[in-house]
């Protein structure tokens, strides 16, 4: 299935993607600061999971029906002028909260403010059972005449003057009736709830929900914050890596992610390709993790490039809660939160673009960040990659499955769309010199050619079925299985 956002252009560009944890409502962020939410259909009219549909023998379509619910402006460009910095309303995170009362509930974040937004169904109110025919009157009764005319008007006992139309009945009006309020049609308000501002210097680049269903945690370059959804002007910063001296600093948070079930711990990445598990019940400041994840470089394998690609660029944890999924800039990396030795599994991403790392440093392409998800049951994992296409692992013992997707209404055409902006970030603090260069396709170990200005950074599994909703460019496309 193929949903296509209108009017190319660079504020239409996808740069969040985020299913709620039912699977019935998806929601899109772009870099014009917009949030656009779509909603599942083939099961609505039914009601009930699929699964449910199938025990009952409906007939369900083969493929999952979403539409186009709504859409609002979550955040406007700003400009900070006590670090003349201009901020942007590129969306970078969205975050589905608990429904409550039949109102949907999200986070969303740009590069310094999170905002709460609550959206719900409102009846349209109209007045209904009037004495005298609306469109016959202007206003309360009252009807527009020649402001010539001098001659003294008549007056109707509410204050109008009777229009040239309108006359009483004869016998007058046999009973004066009360008008009523009538609510026969809806429509979706988004209103937002709660602006959590001013908390973070450098970019946002995670938010995260806990499973308590109270806080959550906002994520800089150096630094975490703990937030609780009711309060807005404060919160507790849990973690920050910020040496005394700047020069020290060699690393820097790239993600962050609760655990889904247990609300005391979370994860976070690093730019040294490390993945550190917190518990918040030790101390209020989680500067000492509880568990640390890397994996051992292999002596003689050092570059230049290695600190670069080793860069984690998102976290994952599973359904269950035992494994974290991570991305490199080469590899997707399957963690055992018991297992600290190394990764259960790597799957080789980009390895077939190791010759041409010199090519990606010169047009800024090795510093993309891009996301990884989990299927529901844990057995498959994905991520994208260049030329728009993704790649879906099988991760269950044994599995051989790789299978490489491209996103695109027509797999044979490949469109060139403008590259990204770089981020201003500290996550580039291992770039020595920023040099631009022409973006150069190459070709792949199958003689396939890719092209490195267009890519698939985002992408998220239906989270219990098979299907990945993922993004273009500003086109928003889902693949069922």
């Amino acid at each position: 299935m193929f949903l296509h956002i209108p009017a190319i252009a660079s504020v239409d560009i996808i740069s969040a993607i985020e299913f709620d944890k039912t699977g019935d409502h998806l929601a899109t962020g772009d870099r014009g600061g917009r949030v656009v939410l779509f909603e599942r259909t083939d099961t609505k009219d039914h009601g009930g999971s699929r699964r449910d549909l199938e025990r009952m023998d409906y007939s369900t379509s083969r493929h999952p029906e979403f539409r186009y619910k709504t859409e609002f402006q979550s955040h406007e460009p700003e400009f900070d002028y006590l670090k003349s910095l201009e901020i942007e309303e590129k969306i970078n995170k969205i975050r589905w909260c608990q429904t409550a009362n039949g109102a949907l509930f999200l986070l969303s974040t740009n590069d310094k403010t999170i905002k709460f937004w609550k959206v719900q169904e409102k009846k349209v109110k109209k007045i209904a059972d009037m004495n005298v025919d609306p469109s016959k009157a202007v206003g309360n009764g009252n009807v527009a005449s020649s402001s010539n005319n001098v001659s003294p008007k008549p007056y109707l006992a509410n204050g109008g003057s009777p229009s040239k139309e309108f006359s009483f009945p004869p016998g007058g009006i046999p009973s004066l009736r009360l008008p009523t309020v009538t609510s026969n049609e809806t429509s979706l308000v988004a209103r937002c709830r709660r602006v959590y501002a001013h908390a973070h210097d450098y970019h946002i680049n995670s938010i995260s929900n806990n499973s308590d269903g109270e806080t959550f945690i906002s994520a800089d370059d150096l630094r975490i914050n703990l937030w609780n959804l009711e309060i807005s002007n404060q919160s507790f910063n849990i973690v920050d890596v910020k040496p005394a001296n700047m020069e020290d600093l060699t690393e820097v948070i790239t993600s962050a992610e609760f655990h889904p079930t247990h609300c005391n711990m979370l994860a976070y990445s690093s730019s040294k390709g490390s993945i550190r598990l917190i518990d918040l019940r030790q101390s209020a400041l989680c500067d000492s993790h509880a568990i640390l994840f890397e994996e051992q470089e292999a002596p003689g394998s050092r570059s230049f490039f290695t600190e670069i690609i080793a860069s984690i660029s998102d976290i994952k944890f599973a359904k269950d809660g035992r494994h974290i999924l991570s991305r490199d800039y080469m590899t997707l990396k399957l963690w055992d939160i018991n297992m600290d030795s190394g990764p259960v599994a790597t799957f080789q991403v980009h390895e077939y673009l190791r010759p041409k790392l010199c090519d990606l440093y010169e047009n800024d392409s090795i510093f993309d960040k891009f996301e990884c998800c989990l299927s529901g049951d844990g057995l498959r994992v994905a991520t994208g990659s260049y030329s728009n296409l993704f790649r879906v692992f099988g991760c269950a013992p044994g599995s051989t499955e790789a299978t490489t997707l491209e996103a695109s209404k027509n797999p044979m055409r490949r469109q060139v769309q403008t590259p990204s902006r770089p981020s201003r970030s500290l996550s580039s603090i291992t770039r020595v010199v920023r040099r631009a260069g022409s973006d150069v396709p190459g070709v792949d170990t199958n003689g396939n050619s890719f092209d490195f200005t267009t890519k698939l950074l985002h992408l998220a599994w239906h989270p219990t079925e098979n299907s990945i909703a993922c993004a273009a460019a500003n086109s928003l496309y889902m693949y069922y299985a």
